[in-house]
């Protein structure tokens, strides 16, 4: 097998040599030719000198191909890229052969005839290159593969995005996808033709504009759509019977989220309710870049995000602690596949074990850690706020202090906006500690800077409204909405990271940042939406059922408590919040209370306990 691949590259490199040594000659010939007129005589009586220059400028030639790649090549293919190595291959070969004829008489030659050769053989290599790329595209096409009656595309938006779609669907047009039309608000691109296609403004009539332009599909292929445009283009895809496929970014191609189907279905997360934030930065990635870092909670929604986000920043190791022996393994198994070219340590460790966690910290020698490891489920730590007592607050004590010993450059905390004047047990634990990485940043010798994130609900996230709603759907409804006026913040899990990584960088110490996150979500036009973007009609379909506020939930979600005061950061949607921060000494004590009392006092002590700390905590008592 290897020997007849050997002889099939000697083949095509044989093929190429003469291909290429052919072009020169040619070339040079048409120059001749043209500077004479025509005029053979003239050319042999003025007793030219044509066979050295000849043969140099074709070895030149060849050896700068060479050297360029261009033997290594697939003909088959030939874009933008390639079309700038030939350029960059024949600018060399011409620039060495002039200066060859300064030096050697003998290969001295009319300049002319020397620019026009240039220009010749420059057009016959694209020429050559193009015709195979050609003849690939719309000839060498297995009879399956041609469909009879092509399906015509509509592709929503005129960008980077739409145009490499369109290009690539009219190149490969044996598939039987063409773009006949595209549309977008842009007003400079509308009425222009790109790749032949022509740009039309967004419709508002798709009924109209299908029977006009006769498409069978549609392709949204940007990012750089409002969410309520995006919402009415997909709506108004659905009512004429056409499902949108959405193209993804290249920042998801990039981060790997997107791997084998290079189209998704239009989802909620695109119908966020405001745009989503660019959250790539490349001064996180220089600033983590070469760095060691550890990841709490790895193997949990935004702790796995979190993994790969950074390890895309190529920091030297990341580190991933994680108690669920499951959830590392697929994050482990994740990252390898990825091939990010860090050095991964996988640690089943639980944070509130604390000879465990000083092993790995002065073992692993982080420069930052991310504290993700909590339990978040509100109505669950309502019955359980022990377990929320020691795992978000006594786990972050033990991983912060820990910190603090070992002179870990920065701390962050993933925080929560249910850590504001909290009505339940899982906000109030996170409040507590909020102001456990705060009084850190005060204890004597401390040179770790700490800061806490706050971000809203994650959409996509284990236990998320989506995932519960979509679930419902599937199985035919009701859908289970607990009050009608109900409303949150929403983000995605890519957009909470990105911000965890740009408050790292922010951060001086003691802050609480968050993101703008905009006008929060009612959750019953969420989930009208989520039945609507299934195909189905709210009410007639698919039910919707009120069941009450469960215990610890509040309506409304609030950004800060009373006794905060907003700062403006120099990052774009990025807030700090900034208080009085409590003594260390007292909340040593109050946690060093929470290894007596976790897993012996009653519900309703442990959440008066919560009180104390949190004097803001409203108290749902359990019967």
């Amino acid at each position: 097998m290897r020997k007849r691949l050997s002889d099939l590259a000697r083949v095509r490199n044989l093929f190429l040599l003469v291909v290429y040594a052919g072009i020169s000659i040619v070339s040079l010939a048409v120059s001749y030719l043209l500077r004479f007129d025509f005029n053979i005589e003239a050319i042999l009586s003025n007793n030219l000198n044509v066979i050295a220059p000849t043969i140099s400028i074709t070895f030149v030639s060849l050896v700068s191909l060479a050297f360029f790649g261009q033997f290594k090549i697939f003909l088959g293919c030939f874009y933008m890229r390639d079309l700038l190595a030939l350029m960059r291959a024949y600018i060399f070969s011409y620039a060495v052969a002039f200066v060859l004829m300064g030096l050697f008489d003998a290969l001295a030659m009319s300049r002319g005839v020397f620019l026009m050769s240039f220009v010749i053989s420059l057009a016959l290599a694209i020429s050559f290159r193009l015709s195979f790329r050609i003849l690939r595209e719309r000839t060498l096409v297995t009879p399956s593969a041609t469909m009879r009656t092509p399906v015509h595309v509509a592709v929503f938006g005129a960008g980077n995005l739409g145009t490499s779609l369109v290009a690539d669907l009219q190149a490969k047009r044996h598939l039987g996808v063409l773009p006949v039309v595209l549309f977008d608000d842009d007003k400079d691109k509308i009425g222009t033709r790109i790749s032949g296609v022509v740009v039309e403004k967004i419709p508002e009539s798709f009924d109209e504009a299908r029977r006009h332009w006769r498409f069978d599909r549609a392709i949204i292929a940007t990012s750089k759509f409002p969410s309520h445009r995006l919402t009415e283009i997909t709506l108004g895809l659905k009512k004429i019977g056409i499902e949108p496929m959405m193209q993804p970014s290249y920042f998801d191609l990039a981060s790997g989220r997107i791997k084998l189907a290079p189209m998704r279905k239009v989802n909620i997360l695109d119908v966020l309710g405001r745009p989503q934030a660019d959250m790539q930065d490349e001064l996180v990635e220089s600033s983590l870049a070469g760095k060691v870092v550890m990841v709490t909670g790895a193997g949990g929604s935004i702790g796995s995000e979190l993994c790969r986000q950074i390890a895309m920043c190529k920091v030297s190791t990341l580190i991933l602690v994680e108690r669920c022996e499951v959830q590392l393994f697929k994050i482990q198994q994740d990252l390898l596949s990825r091939k990010y070219g860090i050095t991964l340590r996988a640690c089943v460790a639980d944070v509130c074990d604390r000879a465990r966690m000083n092993h790995l910290i002065s073992l692993g020698r982080p420069d930052i850690i991310f504290h993700a490891a909590a339990h978040k489920h509100v109505p669950m730590m309502e019955s359980q706020p022990g377990e929320a007592l020691k795992n978000n607050v006594y786990g972050t004590w033990v991983v912060a202090d820990l910190a603090s010993r070992n002179n870990v450059e920065k701390f962050l905390l993933i925080s929560t906006d249910k850590a504001v004047n909290p009505t339940n047990v899982m906000g109030a634990s996170k409040r507590f500690a909020e102001l456990v990485v705060q009084s850190m940043q005060n204890r004597k010798g401390n040179t770790t800077k700490f800061v806490a994130v706050r971000f809203g609900n994650v959409l996509g996230s284990s236990g998320s409204v989506i995932l519960t709603f979509q679930k419902q759907i599937e199985a035919g409804g009701p859908l289970t909405l607990t009050h009608p006026d109900v409303t949150r913040y929403f983000m995605t899990i890519p957009e909470a990271v990105g911000l965890v990584l740009k408050c790292g960088e922010y951060a001086t110490g003691g802050e609480i940042l968050v993101l703008d996150m905009g006008e929060p979500v009612k959750i019953m036009d969420l989930a009208k939406k989520m039945i609507v973007l299934n195909g189905l009609e709210p009410d007639v379909d698919i039910k919707i059922d009120i069941i009450g506020l469960r215990p610890g939930e509040k309506l409304y979600e609030e950004l800060q408590n009373k006794d905060e005061r907003l700062v403006r950061t120099s990052l774009d949607k990025v807030f700090c919040f900034s208080c009085q921060p409590e003594k260390y000494e007292d909340v040593y004590k109050y946690v060093e209370k929470i290894k007596e009392i976790a897993d012996s006092k009653d519900v309703n002590d442990l959440k008066r306990f919560l009180n104390e700390v949190v004097p803001e905590y409203r108290i749902q008592y359990y019967d």
